[in-house]
């Protein structure tokens, strides 16, 4: 069945609601309701009320659903993902943030607000995809000095979008090899990097379809060289004392607490889990020399 545009909005909801529940859509309820807020401009309160009367659905509404039963993502319908308190702008080519992320956010700001932190830090953020990351910490933490990395030409150009506006200093170029002008100078590192093996075809359509495959495989059969680089250049790029911060798989989060180790690069290796119970990051903080020596917390106005 496709919803008639010539149906009340309660009744066009309740029939795309169907028709994306029979797609396999994982929340078509929330989804329809989106949608429909989507083209009329309005939020969730709003909508509802709308439900309530005898508003007729918005012209275009059917093909929007027909679209998501395609699943193709409902933030590429919309053009908008929402992550923390930021409207981020994304389209094909570029990883649609995760709210699970959002825990990561956290981690960092959580870190930063503590007694003896920098006051004015400097921050990193490798494989800034979207934006998410380093557009909510510099929206979020007043004076900091925010960078962001990305790659791929076509997520660099979405995170332009996103990250200008709030003064986030955005390079294109690689995690590996990144800002080595910068060595030993930052507060704070953060990354999702690019960690699924190399086997593992996620299972969502929306993923295996529509996020681009740079941002979703590691290297390697395990997944694990691009999150193994992110935390080197974590280690040259930050100054002692300072704090990494990086998301990976619930099931790679003991290696990734072993191969930290390793290096003697970290001290305080934490692992932390996201809102649904999941091992979904790690931290540490970076010693002061590479051998293990005395570490330091950072000072205000420490950059390394």
């Amino acid at each position: 069945m496709t919803p008639d545009p010539a149906q009340s909005l309660a009744d066009a909801v309740r029939g795309a609601t169907a028709v994306l529940a029979a797609a396999g859509v994982p929340s078509p309820k929330v989804d329809a309701e989106l949608l429909a807020g989507h083209l009329l401009g309005v939020g969730p309160g709003r909508l509802r009320a709308l439900l309530l009367g005898d508003t007729p659905a918005p012209e275009g509404y059917a093909d929007l659903v027909a679209e998501r039963a395609r699943r193709i993502p409902l933030q590429h319908i919309t053009g908008v993902a929402h992550f923390r308190y930021l409207e981020l702008a994304v389209g094909p080519g570029v990883f649609i943030p995760r709210p699970e992320t959002e825990s990561v956010v956290q981690l960092v700001i959580d870190w930063l607000a503590a007694p003896g932190r920098p006051a004015r830090p400097k921050v990193v953020d490798l494989g800034t995809g979207s934006g998410a990351i380093a557009g909510s910490i510099a929206h979020e933490v007043p004076g900091a000095e925010v960078h962001a990395v990305e790659f791929s030409e076509f997520a660099h150009a979405w995170a332009a979008k996103n990250l200008l506006p709030l003064g986030v200093r955005l390079v294109r170029g690689d995690l590996r090899d990144a800002l080595p002008e910068h060595d030993g100078t930052f507060d704070v590192v953060v990354s999702n990097p690019p960690y699924i093996p190399a086997e593992a075809v996620p299972n969502e359509p929306e993923v295996a379809l529509h996020d681009p495959p740079e941002a979703l495989y590691g290297g390697g059969a395990d997944g694990m060289e691009l999150p193994t680089a992110a935390a080197a250049t974590a280690a040259r790029l930050l100054g002692p004392g300072g704090y990494f911060v990086m998301e990976h798989a619930e099931v790679q989060a003991a290696w990734i607490a072993r191969m930290m180790e390793t290096t003697g690069h970290w001290t305080g290796i934490t692992t932390h889990q996201d809102l649904n119970g999941r091992e979904r990051a790690t931290s540490a903080r970076r010693l002061a020399s590479p051998t293990g020596g005395a570490d330091r917390e950072a000072q205000p106005g420490m950059k390394g």
